[in-house]
């Protein structure tokens, strides 16, 4: 039984093969108008509807896989993008880190270069923290007595744009320490000032370099104040304050002289005993990422010249 069904199959498609040839060769052989092809014709201007309708019918279908399809795609190039992105982002934040830091420490070694520091053995460390509050009176650094740090050592820092003094070292421990700054109501520095004349406006007195305390404002702890003035002290917005240091034969001063400390920004009640001298730090506080630790005194912290 199977046998006779195989062999009545393959009769079938013999006859199917033999019937193809058969149509093939008379298609090809005959005139455009003859019969075979007039069938063609027929059968497709009975097919063409039914395509059209059924292509139309499906059209929707292939929109919505075709539409899934480019939004997959475009969600994964979404997501690269999204990638080089960041990466590139990350670059960017990196060298501008790199940039700033770079400028901090340019403007540290002009430190070093126009006072002196490189004789008072500057120690180089990084804050790693800060007083958790708005006035920002304390940082920490990473190098404490095991790297030559000592409580009331003076240390200087820079920003991005000026260096000079920010405060001295108040506690060390072996790998750390802790910096109070000149913002703080604790820390006072005797300070003088460095007229700037750009004005043809004469001084109103002879003593041509006032001095006094700096201490911060009450209630403004990014203001400094330069107290203990006089009304013979010629005072001006735009003059420099700088540490003088101490002229004295039995004390020794803290801060050596002539490290910048601010600028003066205004003089209320001038040319009175109790004008009030306004001064903004010459480093912004808040941006301080490396500081130098001054390990040594030179000549005790006195200016040159002074008389002991």
């Amino acid at each position: 039984m199977y046998d006779k069904t195989v062999r009545r199959r393959r009769a079938v498609l013999a006859l199917l093969v033999v019937s193809s040839l058969i149509l093939l060769t008379a298609y090809f052989g005959e005139s455009a108008g003859g019969g075979l092809h007039s069938v063609q014709r027929g059968v497709l201007e009975v097919v063409s509807p039914i395509q059209e309708g059924a292509s139309r019918a499906l059209k929707p279908f292939r929109d919505f896989f075709g539409w899934a399809g480019d939004t997959i795609h475009a969600k994964g190039k979404v997501k690269d993008l999204t990638k080089q992105r960041n990466v590139l982002y990350r670059q960017l934040v990196a060298e501008r880190g790199a940039t700033q830091e770079n400028a901090r420490l340019q403007n540290l070694l002009g430190l070093d270069g126009n006072n002196g520091i490189a004789a008072m053995k500057p120690i180089t460390a990084r804050v790693i923290g800060s007083s958790p509050t708005l006035w920002y009176a304390t940082v920490v650094i990473d190098k404490g007595t095991s790297s030559g740090v000592r409580a009331g050592m003076p240390v200087i820092a820079s920003d991005q744009d000026n260096g000079g003094l920010i405060g001295k070292v108040t506690n060390a421990t072996g790998d750390a320490a802790q910096v109070t700054l000149i913002t703080d109501h604790t820390i006072s520095v005797s300070a003088r000032v460095i007229a700037d004349r750009t004005d043809d406006k004469p001084p109103r007195n002879l003593n041509a370099s006032p001095t006094g305390i700096v201490q911060t404002e009450v209630g403004r702890p990014n203001d400094l104040v330069l107290g203990y003035t006089t009304r013979n002290d010629d005072i001006r917005p735009g003059d420099s304050i700088v540490s003088s240091g101490i002229c004295s034969a039995r004390l020794t001063g803290v801060y050596p002289p002539d490290l910048p400390i601010g600028t003066v920004t205004s003089v209320q009640d001038a040319g009175t005993d109790d004008q009030k001298v306004n001064v903004r730090p010459m480093v912004n506080m808040r941006r301080i990422q490396f500081v130098q630790v001054l390990s040594r005194r030179v000549n005790a912290n006195r200016p040159t010249g002074c008389q002991r």
